[in-house]
This record gives C-alpha cells, sequence and structure tokens, in this order.
C-alpha cells in the first residue's frame, strides 16, 4: 500500500499546507487549518462506485413514493416531520451526557422492525445495563460493540436490520484509510461509506456526532453535507428539560422543536411545555415577566426573569446572561438608558430565561426590558400579564410573527392581560391587549414606573 502524506488543509478554502499554522496563507482566515491525509491510497477505483446514472429529462424520473416510517416516538417524530425516512442518513449531536444513548436506545425498542445498534464508544454490558434500566431489552434490538467499519458492514449484512445507530461516528474507524480514529480523514470516509450502504440497502440510518466546545458538531463539514438530517440535542445537566431540533433536512421542516423530560426511566416527551416551565412560578415578585414565544410552529410560555444590584467596586459593573443573547442585553440597556432614561451605567445586571431554554428571538426584548425595570423599581408585574416584542434603537416597540399563536396559548394557561406591539393583530378572546408604541409606553402599561 503506498504511504499516505500527512497535510493540514484549510476548512474554509481546501488550500493544503505541510505543518499547521494559526492563519491560513490563501484565505487569510484564523485557527482553520485541520489535519488530512492525501495519496495514492485515496484514490477509488470506479468498480467502487457502482453502476454509473442515466441522465434523463426530469420529467421521467419516478417520484419518490415510500413515506416516512414513525418511529413511536412523539415528540420525534414531530422534530423529524413524522420519521425516519427509508435510506436516509440522520446525524445526531449533543454534549456529552446530554441523553443521546438514552434517546436512540428508546428509538431502538420502539421500533418495530429488526434493529442494530453498533456501540463503537461503550462495551455491550454497559449498554445492556442501560437497556435494562430504560426497559428497552427487545428481541428485535441486536448489539454490537465494534469500532472497525468492514466488521460493522458484516453485521449489517449478517442481522439485515431495519434500523442501524452508530454511536459514534467519530469513534469508528476503516484500516484502508490509515489514519488515527477520530481524524478529519478517518470521520469524512467512515461517513460516506455508511451513507452509501444506507442508500443502497435502503435501510434508515442514525450516526451519533460529537460536539466542540463551541456546540458545534466536530469534524469535517462535509459530515454535515452529506448526510440528509441533522440533529441537535440540547439541554442543561441541571435541568430535566431537553431541547431537539431539526438543523438540517431533507424530508421535512426545520423550524420543529421536540421537548423531553429526563427521569429516572429514560426519556420523556413532553406535551404541555408551557405549564412544565410556570410550575415553579412565584407571582408578584419583581423582576419577573412571561414571555410568549415560540419555537418553530410551538408556542411557549416562558419566564424571563431579571436581577440588579449596584456596582460595590470601580471595577465595570458585571452584567450576565443565561439563556439570552449577552450582546442583545447589552443593546437593551443601552435603550432603557437613552430612550426612557433609566438609568444602568451603574448596575450590575444579571439576566436568565428560566427552566434551562434558550431565547434567540427578538420577540423577547420587550419581556426582558420589563423584568429589568421592575427589578430596578421593584415594583412588579400583574401576575396575569404576558409581554412580548421587539425593541429598535430607536425606542419603539415592533410587532413580531404569530401574535394570535402566542395569545392562544397564553389565554390557555389563564393570562388575561398582553403587553403588545401597536400594530399587532387583533387578539383572542378572554385576553385584554395593552398595545404600544414605545419603551416608554410599555414601562408605564406594565406599572413598573410611575
Amino acid at each position: 500500500m503506498a504511504k499516505l502524506r500527512l497535510v493540514y488543509r484549510c476548512s474554509d478554502c481546501g488550500a493544503p499546507h505541510s505543518k499547521w499554522a494559526g492563519q491560513c496563507t490563501s484565505c487569510q482566515a484564523w485557527n482553520t487549518l485541520i489535519e488530512d491525509a492525501e495519496g495514492p491510497a485515496l484514490v477509488r477505483t470506479l468498480s467502487s462506485f457502482g453502476p454509473a446514472s442515466v441522465a434523463q429529462p426530469i420529467s421521467e424520473v419516478i417520484a419518490f413514493t415510500g413515506g416516512p416510517s414513525p418511529t413511536g416516538i412523539g415528540e420525534l417524530d414531530r422534530v423529524l416531520g413524522d420519521g425516519l425516512v427509508p435510506g436516509s442518513v440522520t446525524l445526531l449531536g449533543g454534549e456529552p451526557g446530554i441523553g443521546k444513548s438514552t434517546l436512540l436506545l428508546q428509538l431502538l425498542a420502539s421500533w418495530p422492525g429488526r434493529t442494530l445498534y453498533v456501540s463503537a464508544e461503550e462495551s455491550a454490558q454497559q449498554v445492556r445495563l442501560r437497556a435494562e434500566r430504560l426497559g428497552a431489552v427487545h428481541p428485535n434490538l441486536w448489539l454490537l460493540a465494534e469500532t472497525a467499519l468492514p466488521y460493522i458492514i458484516a453485521a449489517i449484512d449478517e442481522v439485515q436490520p431495519t434500523l442501524v445507530v452508530i454511536d459514534s461516528i467519530q469513534t469508528v474507524a476503516d484500516p484502508d484509510l490509515g489514519s488515527s480514529p477520530g481524524s478529519v480523514v478517518q470521520v469524512r470516509g467512515c461517513a460516506g461509506r455508511l451513507v452509501h450502504e444506507a442508500k443502497s440497502r435502503n435501510v434508515p440510518m442514525v450516526l451519533v456526532g460529537h460536539v466542540t466546545k463551541d456546540g458545534g458538531l466536530a469534524g469535517p463539514r462535509t459530515l454535515e453535507h452529506v448526510v440528509d438530517v441533522v440533529l441537535s440535542f440540547e439541554g442543561d445537566r441541571h435541568h430535566a428539560l431537553r431541547l431537539l431540533r431539526a438543523v438540517k433536512n431533507r424530508f421535512g421542516p426545520t423550524n420543529e422543536l421536540g421537548l423531553f423530560e429526563m427521569v429516572g426511566d429514560g426519556l420523556v416527551g413532553v406535551p404541555d411545555a408551557s405549564s412544565l416551565f410556570l410550575t415553579d412560578r412565584r407571582t408578584g415578585v419583581p423582576g419577573s415577566a412571561v414571555l410568549p414565544t415560540l419555537e418553530g410552529q410551538r408556542p411557549l410560555l416562558v419566564e424571563v426573569q431579571a436581577l440588579t444590584n449596584v456596582s460595590g467596586s470601580n471595577a465595570p459593573p458585571r452584567r450576565s446572561a443565561q439563556g439570552l443573547d449577552p450582546g442583545r442585553l447589552a443593546l437593551l440597556l443601552a435603550v432603557l438608558e437613552r430612550r426612557a432614561q433609566v438609568p444602568m451605567s451603574s448596575l450590575e445586571v444579571f439576566a436568565s430565561a428560566v427552566g434551562g431554554v434558550r431565547l434567540a428571538e427578538p420577540g423577547a426584548d420587550l419581556a426582558v426590558c420589563l423584568a429589568l425595570v421592575s427589578a430596578i423599581t421593584n415594583q412588579p408585574l400583574a401576575p396575569d400579564c404576558v409581554v412580548f416584542g421587539e425593541v429598535g434603537l430607536a425606542g419603539e416597540i415592533r410587532q413580531v410573527s404569530h401574535a394570535q399563536r402566542r395569545l392562544t396559548e397564553a389565554a390557555r394557561l389563564g393570562f388575561r392581560t398582553a403587553i403588545v406591539p401597536a400594530n399587532s393583530p387583533n387578539g383572542v378572546e378572554g385576553i385584554k391587549l395593552l398595545r404600544v408604541a414605545t419603551i416608554g409606553e410599555a414601562l408605564a402599561a406594565g406599572g413598573v414606573i410611575a
């Protein structure tokens, strides 16, 4: 076998380098050089690609008639778009210990046909113990503890499963690639081979992927391009709530959200997440506002809390945001001080979205502002009031999408007042709308200032 040559390739422009450097000399990008290998051993013969495809008019192409197969887990089907499509490859990413293996074991146990779980990180005994705890010991669930790709493909030939799970793609290695497990060469090569196997067998396959410290999927960017679906499993280890999102989906929507609660015997779907978020809420407490947010097509009621304190030193005051964008928080503090004359520059500010949820939409701006001013003035908002709206740099309140859907969810949970942008559409029965055009009007409507 010809010897491979180690190179460092830029993940942005693809330029090769003979040694690692902090900056790519071709595109000037920083920290983008990753280990790669090139050489004759990576050249594939035409026979390894299978028969050649034939070009034909698009009108003569037979449309795909096979529908998705339900997984038996309602929240997972919601995110996937009714289930797993035959021949599709799904990449599931998430932090260590968040519950990826738990979710997949429950998926395999609820799948109607024969399944194969390839554990490339844990021993078969470890997986069996977890399966017993989850009640997932099923006669149609086959288990293989293996890291070598040829043996994994041989096991697929032998078992003939209708669903395959590989946990995880970073620990699978192909001896023919001549690189260490987890390297860019191995991850890219093994993923490409597994995608080919899934398509040729018309069997859905789920790959588990590691994530970096920034929360992105580890490995080459091509890993996300070759798969059909990319799922992100998120959550705070200190909270029971887990959120499943579709980052990419060739067969369904990417704006749906699946919610799970981690309990003693596994993950349980949460059909009524708003009640879960507001279970421990205390009414009449300053610094709290309830926001009807929208995650995909799903309305959720989330409590936004704020706490302020006078800085006791000459150092710049601390600004902390949990579940909120720190940059957006800094912008809102500047708007409050400039447009509403609320002194913020000398205060330490702590803002949080309760329950482990992350709020990224601009519709949360007004709730954050009212919670902040409520904390400063020690004046609580009405306990049956919800707030939503985007705050502009001029202090104007801008409308957000799907206002009626948000208000309907709020009315279902007993809220009777809503502070909304002035141009919002008509409300729903049972909720009184307080329309505001500026941040000053919003603070007055919420009763947090005189």
